[in-house]
């Protein structure tokens, strides 16, 4: 009681009413005004009202949350289905021309057994039926089975070799025991392809490009490092972006690509690590065992 009525009059919901005093009788007495004092404060219910149009702008808010959440899963999920679509498509529309390129391919070797050209031009027609394959793959579940990943960044380095500038030096530095995870290698080859290539790019035909795998406990850690131009600490999430580039006639799917088939297919994680302007850039992929 003592505590609630400190309170009260520490709020200052406190009236003091003076009481007339009546004289005393000596008059050498002096009389001491009397006091009244009512102490007040609001009832539960009023406190209540009090808060209650907080209350409605917080339900409000949260509504209006959820209805721009709802917009905005909508059209992502309907960018997905045209993403999902197009590339679909695209694998229809190669296969065609793909298998009668392959279907040439087998005449051109029983006519001409000796020609060496031919496993060449074998080579690019199943490097075309590889790629149909892996856009095929976008939009469904992939097939995983158990792959060295280093045999995999070997197939990867190879082809960069071969269709780029004597310039370019790839260097792979990888462990001397297989490191064996459940992937989609078509997929992954992608991945990293995708990576060099926009490594190339960055560094104009002249660079070094180092290619690392090691493994921390339950992750295996993939980086792509290149001696290019590097990007700026502002861009190192938007360079994910569906349309993001730096290059005049790119179209800034190569990495939002990569971080499909890294994140919602092998349920990995990608990201830049490091980058400075005019030294490199190193992307890290994160994958579980």
């Amino acid at each position: 009681m003592d505590r609630c009525v400190s309170r009260m009059r520490e709020d200052g919901n406190a009236i003091k009413i003076t009481l007339d005093a009546q004289e005393p009788a000596d008059s050498t007495v002096e009389s001491t005004p009397e006091y009244l004092e009512i102490l007040y404060e609001d009832s539960v219910t009023l406190r209540r009202l009090a808060v209650f149009p907080y209350i409605q702008l917080g339900v409000a808010g949260i509504f209006v949350l959820t209805i721009v959440f709802a917009l905005l899963s909508s059209k992502r999920a309907e960018q997905n289905r045209v993403w999902v679509g197009l590339s679909k498509e695209t694998a229809h529309q190669l296969g065609t021309p793909i298998s009668s390129l392959m279907g040439w391919t087998e005449i051109l070797k029983e006519n001409y057994p000796e020609d060496s050209m031919i496993p060449e031009l074998e080579k690019d027609v199943n490097r075309l039926n590889l790629i149909a394959e892996r856009f095929s793959k976008v939009g469904s579940q992939p097939e995983f089975k158990e792959e060295n990943i280093c045999d995999v960044l070997w197939r990867v380095a190879d082809y960069i070799s071969l269709r780029s500038s004597d310039k370019i030096k790839i260097v792979c530095n990888f462990p001397s025991t297989p490191v064996m995870i459940s992937m989609s290698a078509p997929l992954f080859e992608w991945v990293i392809e995708n990576l060099c290539k926009n490594a190339i790019d960055a560094m104009s035909g002249r660079g070094q490009i180092l290619l690392t795998v090691h493994e921390i406990t339950g992750l295996v850690i993939i980086e792509v490092s290149d001696t290019g131009k590097g990007i700026a600490k502002n861009h190192f999430k938007s360079v994910f972006a569906p349309g993001f580039t730096t290059k005049k006639r790119g179209w800034g799917l190569g990495l939002s690509l990569a971080k499909r088939i890294v994140e919602k297919y092998h349920r990995g994680k990608i990201y830049v690590k490091s980058s400075e302007i005019g030294k490199g850039t190193t992307f890290r992929i994160e994958l579980r065992k």
